[in-house]
């Protein structure tokens, strides 16, 4: 199993310099051996403070010569397609070939309010701009704006052919089904949708069945991870965390807490496994027990809850020592 770092970028209202933050967390992940570095996109409010994870990514891409870098998700209704695949596609001839594109339809009111798009359209859209995301970083012909228009044709391919590794961020049940029938990784986020670790066990079955014969696609999961001396620091910061996405809609959490607050509270999520706090000796059995359900890669926020960056540093040092000993 895969040990990689997840950022949303969250502020919490200390102003801090969070990107700096972000690009000192890349650093890290690559000297600690992790395997990749993955940014949230959010629009409009201070609990995600990553408008254009390209952009970002580039500058983790110029620190870093190994790591994989990930965006969890491009949001494809708020964009034109074919911008997306010129950005990503640029992305992965910087990085010499390092991106995971992860793709998703959007899920916070206040984002579609602020970018005029109706909610109800944002699966037709993302059906949509997927089709014409993959043809065109395949170097196929694609229109571009309204009916009529002359097709074009990117100037810019990926490294990665036809198209960088693609994950689509999964939070409605009944949506696994149909990601696994496209044949694509999936990225799961257990603490926001799901009771405990054997219904998420039971969300990664019904996943694998849908998957086409001989398709290789991986499974990814989100879990808040600390590894250090003051586990109460990180607590607290979780609970600080989750307090946010209760005030900034973050709809699929708020309806787990709304159908059963016990089990969506910081110390039910923390014994379910979807949070991880303690010594390596402590947190090591959570990350082994997500490999035996089947998780490829877990994607560890560290970054939470205003956490003090030198804790953050520090743990993901820390759970890299970990890396070779997941699996045995």
């Amino acid at each position: 199993m895969k040990l990689s770092v997840f950022t949303v970028v969250d502020d919490q209202g200390l102003h801090r310099d969070r990107y700096q933050e972000v690009l000192d967390l890349a650093s890290a992940a690559e000297s600690a051996g992790l395997s990749g570095i993955w940014v949230a996109e959010h629009h409009f409010n201070p609990s995600g403070l990553c408008p254009s994870p390209p952009v970002l990514l580039a500058a983790c891409a110029a620190r870093t010569r190994r790591i994989r870098l990930g965006a969890l998700v491009s949001v494809l209704p708020f964009h034109r397609a074919v911008d997306v695949a010129e950005e990503y596609s640029l992305l992965d001839r910087l990085s010499g070939g390092r991106v995971n594109l992860g793709l998703g339809s959007g899920y916070i009111s206040t984002e579609f309010e602020g970018f005029g798009v109706d909610p109800a359209s944002r699966h037709e859209r993302f059906d949509q701009a997927y089709s014409t995301v993959l043809d065109a970083m395949a170097g196929r012909e694609v229109l571009v704006g309204e009916p009529g228009a002359r097709p074009v044709r990117l100037n810019v391919l990926p490294v990665q052919s036809p198209h960088p590794p693609l994950w689509i961020a999964v939070q409605r049940r009944e949506a696994i089904p149909f990601v696994g029938r496209r044949g694509t990784s999936i990225a799961l986020i257990p603490y926001a949708t799901v009771t405990d670790r054997a219904e998420l066990a039971e969300e990664i079955r019904e996943y694998r069945a849908a998957l086409p014969g001989g398709a290789r696609a991986e499974v990814a999961v989100a879990v808040h991870l600390y590894v250090g001396a003051h586990p109460p620091r990180a607590r607290q910061a979780f609970s600080d965390y989750l307090s946010s996405r209760l005030s900034t809609q973050s709809t699929h959490y708020q309806a787990k807490v709304a159908r059963d607050p016990h089990h969506a509270s910081a110390e039910a999520l923390e014994r379910a496994g979807f949070a991880l706090f303690g010594s390596l000796e402590e947190v090591l059995p959570g990350l082994r027990a997500l490999a035996e359900i089947g998780v490829d890669e877990v994607l560890g926020i560290f970054d939470f809850g205003g956490l003090p960056p030198d804790d953050v540093l520090a743990s993901v040092r820390a759970v890299g020592r970990a890396v070779p000993g997941i699996d045995s």
